[in-house]
């Protein structure tokens, strides 16, 4: 009698950019900055600004702290890349140069940034003072915690096994983050020696480019959270039996970056208002696919989700490889709506 094979267990190494795609801004960072600045005694808002609510404000109000807060990240990063690791100053003394950097334009004669003002823009962007969770996210790791607490069979969720990380191009704040916006993050980054991962983690690890060295879209930046998966495979099996995939709001660096890199990618468009994505999840579209140009001016065909909540429709089928369609394919696509 032939024995009979095992079936082949439906494993995902699911990986999500921070910024953007698991949470926002609260405010607008530059009205966040001109906003404390105010109440410190620097004054770097147009006139009549700082009598409204800072939720109030536009960005003409705040236009020119941006713009500084724009050659201040620029110069900072030309003098000590990489959040200040490059040099050695680190990110926290990088952050502080920066926010100094920002308001000196703003000083009056004999005026300095108080320590208290640099310390509480600190605080606010590594924690959930500055920040919230999508809605979408937060449904989505409700479906995930719901899948582990329950038989397969009752959830939208089929993979057997999820393991789920961060892959994010900044310094290393992220993990307090998103552990103060309420989601179960384990300190695993590159280097660490905590290597078993249990079924009831959130985000197992967090994969920074302050610590690889390297940003997406290099391919080694997303290798780097596969190294890490690799360690653990005493607790969660062995790496070959995992699907990749990986989801951000940046076509070049998040989708396509993964996709060289050798993950499946979907990409989550931000772009629509909040009233627009609720209609899309009340309607339950399923994934959708989109085409756009790519780098070599060839278009090619892309997974889309308006939510985080929609990657329960996903499966590694969804991926599109055919080629490039001819002139009259690409014709008949666009009579029958597939093509724009």
């Amino acid at each position: 009698m032939q024995a009979t094979r095992p079936l082949a267990r439906r494993n995902l190494l699911l990986c999500f950019d921070a910024f953007d795609t698991l949470y926002k801004p609260n405010v607008a960072v530059p009205a966040a900055y001109a906003f404390a600045a105010q109440r410190a005694g620097i004054d770097c808002v147009a006139d009549g600004t700082s009598a409204k609510p800072v939720e109030q404000w536009s960005a003409k109000d705040y236009e020119p702290v941006y713009k500084s807060f724009k050659q201040a990240y620029k110069r900072q990063s030309a003098e000590n890349p990489n959040y200040g690791k490059a040099t050695g100053l680190g990110a926290e003394k990088w952050w502080a140069n920066v926010i100094r950097a920002t308001f000196l334009p703003f000083l009056k004669p004999q005026q300095e940034v108080p320590d208290a003002l640099i310390s509480e823009l600190l605080q606010r962007y590594s924690s959930s003072e500055g920040y919230d969770l999508f809605p979408d996210a937060k449904a989505f790791f409700n479906i995930l915690r719901e899948a582990r607490s329950q038989a397969s069979s009752g959830s939208p969720w089929k993979w057997d096994r999820t393991v789920v990380g961060v892959i994010s191009n900044s310094d290393d704040r992220v993990p307090s983050i998103l552990s103060s916006l309420g989601l179960n993050v384990k300190p695993r980054r590159i280097g660490s020696s905590i290597q078993h991962i249990a079924e009831a983690e959130d985000i197992s690890f967090v994969v920074h480019s302050y610590d690889v060295g390297y940003e997406k879209p290099d391919s080694r930046i997303f290798n780097a959270a596969t190294d890490i998966l690799a360690a653990s495979s005493a607790s969660i099996g062995p790496i070959d039996d995992y699907k990749r995939l990986y989801v951000g709001d940046s076509l070049s660096h998040d989708y396509i970056g993964a996709e060289k890199a050798g993950w499946h990618s979907v990409l989550i468009d931000r772009n629509g208002s909040e009233k627009e994505w609720r209609a899309e999840v009340e309607r339950k579209t399923p994934l959708q696919t989109k085409w756009v140009g790519g780098e070599d001016g060839e278009r090619k065909k892309i997974v889309v989700v308006n939510g985080l909540d929609e990657l329960v429709n996903w499966h590694p089928k969804n991926k599109w490889t055919g080629e490039r369609p001819g002139r009259k394919a690409r014709k008949d696509r666009s009579r029958s709506g597939e093509e724009p």
